[in-house]
């Protein structure tokens, strides 16, 4: 199978490079900037791409590759700083841009014959760069430039080496798309080989390698994630599989129940339902920071799932459907990028755990998983749902999570959801919920002061959960959820409406 490395130097858009070749039908990892050149010959890619970063070549302490990379014999393509590095370990110079370009340029096409092959000229790219390549390294021909950037695009085919300043695999650059594919397939002489399909048959083999006999338990969160790891796991070893479905007691409404029909009569899979709703809240008495409830949670699922594990008689691993937002939100594990929140997958597991983890869906991105869970069968209104988060109604109940807040938020949520449904919005949102604020207002009902709790609406667009944007929802149909918000939840006297998009924000508030 044709493989293509990404190494990550901090960009933003490190993950959509990966996507967006996976898109193309080529497999694709990512890896961070420093790995050893001698790791690099063992994974065998047919082409490296350098991402791009927030940092200057020239500065003092900037990630740097050897340039031997570039004598590795596989294509090399340098995206933004990616290309920066390239040109200047290959003879070239760097230097600061008196005019930044930041948006918007207009590619003006200079040589149609290699990675600029069928591109038209005066075509849209996304610029974020305030440095440019002011001298060419030997046998490069810049054949692409913008008004403020002479060397837009360099190639040296007789090298492999090729780079481009803007973001291809942005939408922003209309023809992102087509450049990234003239390198995979006419530069890189790929052929697409990789499908949903392709990695079903793959992830199968290596869990079924892994296990080699031993057993399973899964944990069930009424997700996408965690029940297309359970089917993937159920196909590599069968009967070795356990999953555990687990009422925390901030599920949403009915939930448990509904979903404890679907996973044992339509999916056909064992699964063990526990009512630990007590020992959560228990844990969770006190906790005000969204770190802690995370991690709270996370720990405590651990200890039901060693529990259950202990009934069920020897298991050896641990299945978790972590996709790869939260392994990018949790921790800069693949390059230098910040860390923004610990996800309970991620975050929450103690150092002591007796489990080995299966992580089948580590690299890929929700609208990849939910591609998946239909090859895998599941029933597409099932895969349509909207992201539920692993802790619950817990991380979006700002503030202490206690049992008559839980019953607040809950019904709340409850008549959101039927409400998006009714104005038949629910398949054109990512996410649609209400957050319980940790604050009161003053209201007036039925001719008297109230002093009740806050509700906050959150509806958004997205892709792959990276990047959101707010959804501009009618006004009737935000003061019908109002309305019966604050008629029919008691406690609750004001409805206000989230108009963030992320960044800078995060899609949930803890």
């Amino acid at each position: 199978m044709n493989k293509v490395l990404v190494l990550d130097f901090g960009s933003q858009y490190t993950q959509l490079i990966a996507r967006k070749v996976r898109e193309l039908g080529v497999y694709s990892e990512i890896f961070p900037f420093d790995t050893p050149l001698a790791r690099i010959r063992e994974e065998a890619p047919k082409a490296l791409i350098l991402s791009g970063g927030p940092r200057s070549v020239y500065e003092k302490g900037a990630p740097l590759v050897s340039a031997e990379i570039f004598r590795l014999g596989i294509p090399v393509l340098g995206i933004c700083y990616g290309v920066q590095l390239m040109a200047r370990l290959l003879g070239g110079k760097v230097v600061p841009s008196s005019r930044r370009e930041y948006g918007f340029a207009r590619l003006d096409v200079r040589d149609r014959s290699g990675l600029l092959k069928g591109i038209k000229s005066k075509g849209q790219v996304w610029m974020s760069h305030g440095d440019r390549v002011e001298d060419v390294p030997p046998r490069f021909t810049i054949t692409g430039r913008t008004a403020n950037t002479r060397a837009a695009v360099l190639e040296a085919p007789g090298q492999g080496c090729y780079g481009v300043q803007f973001h291809p695999e942005v939408i922003h650059t209309h023809q992102g798309r087509a450049i990234l594919a003239n390198f995979l397939f006419s530069a890189a002489g790929m052929k697409p080989d990789w499908s949903m399909k392709s990695f079903i048959r793959r992830k199968v083999a290596e869990i079924r390698q892994a296990v080699d006999g031993g057993r399973v338990i899964c944990g069930l969160s009424g997700g996408v994630d965690s029940l297309v790891t359970s089917l993937l796991v159920h196909r590599a070893v069968g009967p070795s599989l356990t999953c555990v479905f687990v009422d925390n007691g901030v599920l949403r409404k009915g939930q448990y129940e509904s979903l404890m029909e679907e996973f044992r009569t339509k999916l056909h899979l064992r699964v063990r339902g526990v009512d630990a709703s007590a020992v959560f809240l228990r844990r969770l008495r006190g906790v005000v920071s969204p770190e802690r409830k995370r991690k709270t949670i996370g720990r405590t699922f651990i200890e039901i799932f060693e529990a259950e594990a202990r009934k069920v008689g020897r298991v050896d691993f641990l299945a978790q459907g972590t996709i790869y937002p939260d392994v990018i939100e949790s921790a800069p594990v693949k390059g230098p990028s910040a860390t923004i929140k610990s996800h309970h997958n991620v975050g929450g597991l103690p150092k002591g755990l007796r489990f080995k983890l299966i992580e089948p869906l580590r690299e890929l991105f929700k609208d990849e998983v939910r591609t998946l869970a239909a090859e895998l069968g599941v029933d597409r209104g099932f895969i349509a749902q909207h992201p539920f988060p692993g802790p619950g109604l817990a991380v979006r109940i700002l503030g202490e999570v206690t049992p008559g807040r839980i019953a607040i938020l809950r019904e709340a949520d409850a008549i959101l959801l039927e409400e998006v449904r009714r104005a038949r919005l629910y398949h054109k949102l990512w996410q649609a919920f209400a957050v319980l604020l940790p604050v009161r207002s003053v209201g007036v009902m039925g001719d008297q002061r109230t002093y009740h709790q806050v509700i906050v609406l959150r509806l958004v667009q997205s892709v792959d959960g990276m990047t959101a944007d707010w959804y501009p929802a009618e006004a009737k149909t935000l003061s019908r959820i109002s309305t019966r918000i604050v008629n029919e939840v008691q406690g609750v006297n004001r409805v206000v409406y989230d108009i963030t998009t992320k960044p800078p924000a995060t899609i949930e508030w803890e």
